[in-house]
C-alpha cells in the first residue's frame, strides 16, 4: 500500500513541478536573454553556429558551456578558426558584439576571437559584471574604441587577446590590478599614450605584446620587476629613450622585441655571465642605438637570431661572437662597424644567415668561414672589402646557396668555379663591381638559380643561349652594363608546371638592340617589373604585350621604338607606371588607355603623336609635362584640338 501510496505521488510531483524542472536545466531566463541579445546584433555568421541556437536548453546550444550544478552559461566558445576532418578554416561573423553579454556573470571564457567582421567596442561594463572571467578572447576583429578603466576588476583574467583589432586610446593604469594575468596580447591595434608603469604589478605575466601600435615614451624600468616573462614585445612603436639595463634582471626572458622604435643609447646589457641566460631571440635593429656591441654580448649564449640592424652600432666586431654557438641567424647591416671580421665567426656551426652588409668592413675575409657547414645566406654586400676577386673557398660552403657580394671591389670576368658549388646557387648578387668580360654560358646550368644581379658593372656581351634553361629564374637585374644583341632569350626562358617564372626584370642602361617582338609571345607573361630603357631597341611594342595582365611598371623610354600604340595595352589594368618617352612612336594614343584606371604615372612625351588625347580619367588627370614633344597631340590637359 505504501509503495502503491509513493508511486502516485512521485507522478504527482512529475506532473505538476516537471515543467519547471525542464526549465531550471534549460537555462536562467537572465542567460536566457543575454544570448539572445547577442544573436540579434549579428547579422552574418558564415559557421551557420549562432542559427542553432533555438530551444530553451541553451546549454546544449553549439559554442555554449554551462556550470553543471546551477545551469549558468560559463564559457563562450565561437572562434573564427574551426577544425574539422578537412583541416582548419576561417569564419566569419558581422554584425554588433551586444553589451549584454555583461549580464552573463557566471562567465569563465568569452572565445570570440579571429571572427573577422565582428565590430562594435568592448562592453563598458565589462569589469563591474564578469568578476569570474579568466580568458578574454576578442582579437582579430573589427573592434572600436578603448579598453575600459574596469577592466582592472577582473581580478580572475589570467588571459586577454585584443590584438588584430582597431582599439586606440591609451592602455589603462588599471591593467596592473589584473594580478592573475599571465598573458597580455594588444598588437597591430592604434593605442597611444605610455605604457603603463602600473605594468609592473603584473608579478604572473609570461607573454607581454604590444607591437604594432603608436605608444610613446620610455621603456618603463621596473619591467623588469615581472619575473616570470618569458616575451617582451614593444617593437614598432614610437618609443624613445635608452634601453633600460634593468632588463638583465629579466631572468627568465627567451624573446625581447624592440625593434622599429627611436631608443638610443648604448646595448647595455648582459654586464656577467649568467645573466638572461635563456634569451634566444632578440631584435633591436631600427633604432638609433649607438657605441660598439659589448663583449659581453658573447654571454647570452642561448641566443639563436638577433638583429641589430639598422642602428648607429660602430667599432669593431667583437671576438666573443664566436661564443654564441646556438646562433643561426645574425643580421648587423646598416651600421657604422669597421674593422675585420673576426676568425671565431668561425665557430659558429648553427650558422645558417648572415648579413653584415652596408658597413665600413675590410677585408681579407677570414678563412675561418669556410667552417660555417651550415651557412645558407651571405650578404657582405657594401663595405670597404676591396677585394680583387670572389674567394674560392665560398664554393666550399656545403649549404651556401645565396650570396650577395654586391660593392665588394671585385674585379676581372665572373669565376668558373661558381658552377661547381656544393650547393646549387638560387641567388647570386654581384652587382656594383668591376666585373668585365661576358656572361658565362654555364650560368644557364645553375638550374635552381631565382635571382641574378649583375647590374652596375662594365659586362660586354651577348645574352648567352643556355638562359632558356633557366626556369626558376624570376628576379633579373643586369641593367647598367654593355650587353649587346637581342633580348629574346629572356622570355623564351622556359615555363615550370605554375607558369612563367620571371617577375622582375631590369635590363636598362644597355646596348640591346633586337627583341622587342618577343614580349608576350611564350610563357613569360607573369612579369610585374619590366624596364628596358636607354637601349637601342627597334620596331613595334607587339601585341603580345597585351597578355602580361600582372604587369605594375613598364619602361621602354629612350628606345627607338615605332608604329602605333597597340590598342591592347589597354588590358593592362594593373598598371601603376608607364613610361613610353623619348621613343618615334606615332598614330593615336588608343581609347583603351582610358581602362588604366590604378595608372598612377605616365610619360609619352617626345614621340611623334598625333590626334586627340582621350578624354577621361586617368589621362587627363597628369600634367601637360607627359605629352610633350608630340607636335600633333591634342586635348586635355594640351590645347583644345582646332575643329
Amino acid at each position: 500500500m505504501n509503495h502503491q501510496f509513493l508511486k502516485v505521488i512521485s507522478m504527482l510531483i512529475i506532473i505538476v513541478f516537471g515543467d519547471t524542472v525542464s526549465t531550471v536545466e534549460a537555462c536562467s531566463s537572465s542567460d536566457m536573454e543575454a544570448l539572445m541579445s547577442f544573436k540579434r546584433g549579428i547579422q552574418i555568421d558564415t559557421s551557420g553556429r549562432i542559427e542553432k541556437w533555438v530551444g530553451k536548453n541553451c546549454c546544449k546550444w553549439e559554442g555554449i558551456v554551462c556550470e553543471n550544478a546551477t545551469f549558468r552559461v560559463k564559457e563562450i566558445n565561437l572562434p573564427g578558426f574551426i577544425s574539422n576532418d578537412e583541416g582548419l578554416f576561417q569564419t566569419q561573423m558581422v554584425g554588433l558584439i551586444s553589451p549584454s553579454i555583461v549580464f552573463l556573470t557566471s562567465l569563465q571564457v568569452i572565445d570570440l576571437g579571429g571572427l573577422i567582421g565582428l565590430s562594435g567596442t568592448i562592453p563598458l561594463n565589462i569589469g563591474n559584471h564578469l568578476k569570474n572571467l579568466q580568458k578574454l578572447y576578442l582579437y582579430g576583429n573589427n573592434l572600436t574604441g578603448s579598453i575600459p578603466e574596469n577592466i582592472g576588476e577582473l581580478k580572475n583574467l589570467q588571459e586577454l587577446a585584443l590584438h588584430e583589432n582597431k582599439l586606440s586610446g591609451s592602455i589603462p593604469l588599471t591593467v596592473g590590478s589584473l594580478k592573475n594575468l599571465k598573458s597580455l596580447l594588444l598588437y597591430s591595434n592604434q593605442f597611444s599614450g605610455k605604457i603603463p608603469h602600473s605594468i609592473k604589478n603584473l608579478k604572473l605575466l609570461v607573454e607581454l605584446d604590444v607591437h604594432d601600435n603608436a605608444l610613446t615614451g620610455g621603456i618603463p624600468h621596473r619591467v623588469s620587476e615581472m619575473q616570470v616573462l618569458q616575451k617582451l614585445d614593444l617593437s614598432n612603436n614610437l618609443l624613445t629613450g635608452k634601453v633600460p639595463s634593468s632588463l638583465t634582471n629579466l631572468t627568465t626572458i627567451s624573446v625581447l622585441y624592440l625593434d622599429t622604435n627611436y631608443l638610443e643609447g648604448v646595448i647595455s646589457f648582459p654586464s656577467r655571465p649568467g645573466e638572461m641566460s635563456c634569451l634566444a631571440f632578440l631584435r633591436l635593429n631600427n633604432n638609433h642605438l649607438a657605441g660598439n656591441i659589448p663583449s659581453n654580448f658573447g654571454y647570452l649564449v642561448s641566443l639563436q637570431r638577433v638583429s641589430l640592424s639598422n642602428n648607429k652600432l660602430e667599432g669593431t666586431l667583437p671576438s666573443t661572437l664566436g661564443d654564441l654557438v646556438s646562433l643561426t641567424e645574425l643580421y648587423i647591416s646598416e651600421n657604422f662597424l669597421s674593422g675585420q671580421i673576426p676568425k671565431s665567426i668561425g665557430q659558429l656551426s648553427q650558422l645558417i644567415m648572415l648579413n653584415i652588409s652596408r658597413n665600413l668592413i675590410e677585408g681579407p675575409l677570414p678563412q675561418e668561414m669556410s667552417s660555417l657547414q651550415n651557412l645558407q645566406t651571405l650578404d657582405l654586400s657594401f663595405n670597404h672589402l676591396n677585394r680583387s676577386s670572389i674567394p674560392k673557398w665560398i664554393a666550399n660552403v656545403p649549404s651556401l646557396s645565396r650570396i650577395y657580394l654586391a660593392d665588394c671591389g671585385i674585379k676581372g670576368r665572373i669565376p668558373d668555379f661558381l658552377q661547381t658549388t656544393i650547393s646549387p646557387i638560387q641567388e647570386l648578387d654581384l652587382s656594383v663591381n668591376l666585373l668585365n668580360g661576358s656572361i658565362p654560358s654555364w650560368i644557364g646550368r645553375l638550374n635552381q638559380l631565382y635571382m641574378l644581379n649583375l647590374s652596375r658593372n662594365t659586362i660586354s656581351s651577348y645574352i648567352p643561349n643556355s638562359f632558356r634553361n633557366l626556369h626558376d629564374l624570376s628576379v633579373l637585374d643586369f641593367h647598367s652594363n654593355r650587353l649587346i644583341g637581342s633580348i629574346s632569350l629572356i622570355f623564351d626562358i622556359g615555363q615550370s608546371i605554375f607558369g612563367g617564372s620571371l617577375k622582375f626584370v631590369d635590363l636598362s642602361d644597355n646596348k640591346f638592340s633586337r627583341g622587342i617582338e618577343k614580349i608576350g609571345l611564350r610563357g613569360q607573361c607573369d612579369i610585374q617589373f619590366l624596364n628596358l630603357s636607354h637601349n637601342l631597341l627597334k620596331g613595334k611594342i607587339p601585341n603580345g604585350i597585351g597578355r602580361m595582365n600582372s604587369i605594375n611598371k613598364l619602361d621602354l623610354s629612350f628606345n627607338k621604338l615605332g608604329f602605333n600604340l597597340p590598342e591592347v595595352m589597354g588590358n593592362l589594368t594593373s598598371l601603376e607606371v608607364l613610361k613610353l618617352q623619348k621613343n618615334q612612336l606615332n598614330g593615336n594614343i588608343p581609347i583603351g588607355f582610358l581602362r588604366l584606371i590604378k595608372l598612377k604615372e605616365l610619360n609619352l612625351s617626345y614621340n611623334l603623336l598625333e590626334g586627340k588625347i582621350p578624354e577621361g580619367k586617368p589621362l587627363i588627370d597628369f600634367p601637360k609635362s607627359c605629352y610633350f614633344g608630340n607636335k600633333g597631340l591634342c586635348g586635355k590637359p594640351l590645347s583644345p584640338c582646332k575643329p
